[in-house]
């Protein structure tokens, strides 16, 4: 991540779409969403009884996710099943911000006298 490429300042219109990126992930129930389709494809039912949430509000959550692009819906029969559409994506974001709050942990703990960071 820290690699040697230049700084380019980003225009507005970027830094406006990349806010808009950040704030649909900072949705708990969308994130909770993804977590779930990231271990397979699931119909509403399935992701209801997963997450606890209402229909109405799975379905509204994971039009957002279709509209950004990382979820996709397809027809079996009467059903809709969602999947992850660009899985790497989704688990290079995870695994960077995992790695930004163990490191976060780490130097809180570091903190600590006597304490071992593993």
């Amino acid at each position: 991540m820290g690699g040697a490429e230049a700084f380019v300042p980003l225009n507005p219109g970027l830094l406006e779409e990349i806010s808009q990126f950040f704030r649909l992930l900072s949705e708990p129930a969308r994130l909770q969403l993804l977590c779930r389709l990231r271990s397979g494809a699931a119909d509403v039912n399935t992701l209801i009884e997963a997450t606890g949430f209402s229909q109405s509000h799975i379905s509204r959550q994971l039009g957002h996710l279709q509209r950004a692009g990382l979820v996709r819906g397809r027809r079996d029969g009467v059903r809709l099943i969602y999947e992850v559409a660009d899985g790497a994506l989704i688990d290079q974001l995870c695994s960077l911000v995992q790695a930004r709050l163990r490191q976060q942990l780490e130097s809180q703990l570091s903190q600590f006298p006597g304490a071992e960071v593993a």
